[in-house]
């Protein structure tokens, strides 16, 4: 019977291509969906904890609460005894100490007077040989033009900002920024070299600073705006940073202390909490639409094959074979349909998937004028659910109709039977 039923199928494509074409594309663009929200997922969380919050982060209860509006008269201080404490207590976990600032960068011209000045936004970290920020930063594949700083006033400058400035390695700049204590600091820097960081965001103005230099400039001697620890492996974990958050926050957290150490997860710090929560319903609204789609479909293409093979139901009946086995055999048909348009849409989507995951999509003309930091090439990412998140809806959906057109089946009587085939 099996053999029978492919043998019709082979051979009257009629009743099998419309069916294996609508499965198969429809497997394939929920396959590639999937994969693409995956990836686009992995590359924020990854951007996001890199250069702005870390896998879990380490700061002020008021800065917390302030978010990046927040200066850094509320930084935490003590860092050397908070920093020895984390890394006693969590020793699996990188832990960095960053300052961030904002101000305005000064570009004076040959005679020293001002000869542009624009707003920028900082960020002082440790860029010694050693530090692991140069691997969490990419500095060292970033880097476009000039070196890496080696002397406490070198620092470096986005490339697109050091072109608007006009200015190459070696220019000197001054930073105009506010201490600690609220105080005017005016600072001279020197351009070590320009970065690229492939982040819409953080390529418009960013300006990367050893963190001594500007721990003495802002007068933040053993302080820090904030502590940032990072997973092994950098692979994130949502569930155990916060567990370490709620831990930590009981431990040392003091309500009536706003400058006592408060810890928060990456979801919390950058506000992809709900980004996450979107991502996960997008994909089940798609798989969802996708299945009730595909069946009304292929529900649509049962009912107009069976009135094409009216004739040969009817003569089937005639010759006395029961409904329920020709109903039988229609879902036969649909069984062996969606297995195959499942599979060869899986393996379209899983091509299309890996080319995205290779080669990316650059979506760097939408994000001119973007905040969130994110890479400017998203690409997919195949995990192994992807090779069933398309196969069991495309399954279901082909299934489920014929299953609801082959119902016609059981209203046909034999009494208006032998009056159609009499006449």
């Amino acid at each position: 019977m099996t053999g029978f039923i492919i043998k019709g199928l082979l051979r009257d494509r009629s009743r099998s291509l419309f069916p294996f074409l609508t499965v198969a594309l429809g497997v394939a663009l929920a396959v590639f969906v999937d994969a693409y929200l995956r990836g686009a997922q992995d590359s924020i969380f990854d951007t996001t904890a890199r250069f702005v919050s870390g896998h879990i982060m380490v700061t002020t209860k008021a800065r917390a609460r302030e978010g990046a509006s927040a200066g850094n008269e509320v930084a935490l201080t003590n860092i050397g005894v908070i920093k020895e404490e984390l890394n006693k207590s969590y020793p699996d976990i990188t832990w960095v100490e960053r300052i961030r600032f904002s101000g305005l960068l000064d570009v004076p011209d040959s005679l020293g007077s001002t000869r542009l000045q624009v707003p920028i936004t900082g960020l002082a970290i440790d860029l010694s040989s050693t530090s692991p920020e140069l691997n969490l930063l990419r500095l060292k594949r970033s880097l476009v033009q000039g070196h890496l700083p080696v002397k406490p006033q070198e620092v470096l400058l986005s490339e697109k900002l050091a072109r608007r400035l006009n200015i190459v390695p070696g220019d000197r700049l001054t930073l105009i920024s506010v201490t600690m204590n609220g105080a005017m600091a005016i600072t001279d820097f020197y351009l070590g070299g320009t970065v690229r960081f492939g982040a819409t965001a953080l390529d418009r103005g960013m300006m990367i600073c050893p963190i001594e230099a500007i721990r003495q400039a802002l007068d933040m001697e053993d302080a820090a705006s904030e502590i940032v620890g990072f997973f092994p492996n950098l692979v994130y974990d949502d569930r155990r940073a916060g567990q370490l958050a709620r831990e930590f926050n009981a431990q040392r957290a003091t309500a009536a202390d706003e400058f006592s150490p408060f810890m928060q997860p990456l979801r919390d710090v950058s506000g992809l909490g709900s980004l996450i929560g979107v991502i996960f319903s997008a994909t089940g609204l798609i798989l969802a639409i996708f299945i009730i789609a595909m069946a009304v479909v292929l529900w649509n293409a049962g009912l107009m094959n069976s009135l094409r093979r009216y004739g040969e139901i009817g003569i089937r009946m005639a010759m006395g074979e029961p409904k329920l086995r020709i109903y039988l055999t229609l879902l036969g048909e649909a069984f062996f349909i969606g297995l195959v348009g499942s599979a060869a849409g899986t393996l379209i989507g899983l091509g299309f998937s890996y080319y995205v995951q290779r080669h990316g999509i650059s979506i760097g003309d939408m994000m001119k004028n973007a905040t969130m930091v994110m890479d400017d090439v998203l690409r997919a990412r195949i995990a192994p659910s992807s090779f069933i998140i398309g196969f069991l809806p495309g399954f279901i959906a082909t299934f489920l109709g014929s299953a609801i057109s082959g119902l016609g089946i059981f209203r046909r009587s034999t009494a208006a039977l032998t009056k159609e085939l009499s006449e």
